[in-house]
């Protein structure tokens, strides 16, 4: 372990602490870590995936790019704990006048349904990505009730009379530069201006000029325009956006032509389906830290995780309250999820996010078990939901 990552009171390696019973199959338990900048209190839940009464999910409010408080999200789904998920677009400073659109940046699964695809890697928010990770990089659990680290790309494409153009986006808050993306009524209401700004290496650069939006319903173009939209898409409509060359292309087509757009997200190591899949990026694999995992950054955070195969998994969120802000390094972070017997981390968005949620067996609702760093619980697109029943 690394020094100054201590576990202060906690069960021998290999076992997460023993915690007071939530649920059948879910335990909740807080204890200390001492960190090289002081000591973080950990909140954590440990939930036995081979339980049946037992099923995990994504936690989100009904559409991609919309956000809301973990306790909100989790008594709405009526989940008895959770955690905050990926990071999003927060912000929009270096844009002037368009909107954040709250939207997560990796791909995401909810109840065996695909939301979305992941940002290109510049466009991402968040702390650097160690070395050798992507913004497709998934936690998630399949239809075999295990958890496990994948990596979910999108393959897609948008059949035209003048032949196939590849879709290279799926409701996500930015298309890579010359494409064409596809946003359906998982998006939301948000603007889809956002979209077409920054570059694949460079978030900040300049909105391009050059787009152009087709509307797709029943197979055919039904409108077309040459700036991004807003507003909800109906569930029988495809809105397609594209940027310089993509946007060239779609200028092709008219309205009354046929168009076919097809998608999907292909795991890279497992051909099992996901029920539930969330994006952020992997801090430990096969037992061992990922090399070049940032040891001089503390910080709030919160970490997933997963034991036995995959059948245990292990959801742990710092606290943010003045005592215990000093937080932990990602390297730290890693070394304290091996220490509590994980064999997989996975590290989700921080700070002023990170929360953990839960009720005990007689409570109606939800409380936050953590202090926000902010004071306050800050409303989020996704998070990890543990269900019981």
């Amino acid at each position: 372990m690394l020094a100054g990552a201590a576990l202060s009171g906690a069960a021998p390696a290999g076992a997460a602490p023993a915690g007071r019973r939530l649920a059948p199959g879910v335990t909740y338990r807080q204890f200390d870590i001492d960190g090289a900048a002081g000591k973080a209190r950990a909140h954590l839940l440990t939930v036995d995936l081979a339980n049946p009464h037992v099923r995990v999910d994504l936690l989100y409010p009904g559409a991609v790019a919309a956000r809301a408080t973990v306790s909100r999200l989790a008594d709405s789904a009526g989940a008895v704990a959770g955690v905050n998920g990926d990071f999003f677009n927060i912000t929009e400073t270096q844009h002037p006048g368009v909107q954040a659109t709250g939207a997560a940046v990796g791909p995401a699964v909810a109840g065996g349904h695909v939301l979305k695809a992941a940002v290109p890697k510049g466009q991402r928010f968040g702390p650097a990505l160690p070395p050798g990770t992507t913004t497709r990089d998934v936690f998630g659990v399949g239809t075999d009730r295990r958890a496990r680290l994948d990596r979910l790309s999108l393959s897609g494409s948008v059949g035209t009379p003048e032949g196939k153009l590849p879709l290279k986006g799926l409701n996500q808050y930015a298309l890579p530069v010359d494409s064409v993306g596809a946003f359906t009524a998982r998006w939301g209401s948000a603007s889809r201006a956002r979209a077409v700004c920054g570059t694949d290496t460079r978030r900040a650069a300049p909105c391009s000029g050059d787009t152009y939006e087709v509307k797709v319903r029943g197979g055919r173009v039904v409108s077309a325009t040459a700036a991004p939209g807003s507003g909800s898409i109906p569930a029988d409509t495809t809105v397609l956006l594209g940027r310089e060359e993509g946007a060239r292309r779609l200028r092709g087509l008219s309205v009354g032509d046929p168009v076919d757009v097809t998608h999907t997200l292909v795991a890279a190591s497992s051909g099992v389906p996901y029920t539930f899949a969330i994006g952020g990026f992997p801090v430990l694999r096969d037992g061992s830290p990922l090399s070049g995992l940032d040891d001089s950054t503390s910080a709030v955070r919160t970490v997933v995780g997963y034991k036995g195969g995959g059948k245990q998994m292990l959801l742990l969120a710092l606290d943010g309250s003045a005592k215990y802000r000093g937080g932990l390094t990602v390297a730290e972070e890693a070394e304290t999820m091996r220490s509590l017997g994980a064999t997989a981390a996975f590290n989700l968005d921080g700070g002023g996010s990170t929360e953990l949620v839960a009720r005990d067996t007689d409570d109606a609702a939800v409380t936050v078990r953590n202090h926000p760093s902010g004071g306050a619980e800050r409303p989020v697109p996704n998070g990890i939901g543990v269900f019981s029943g």
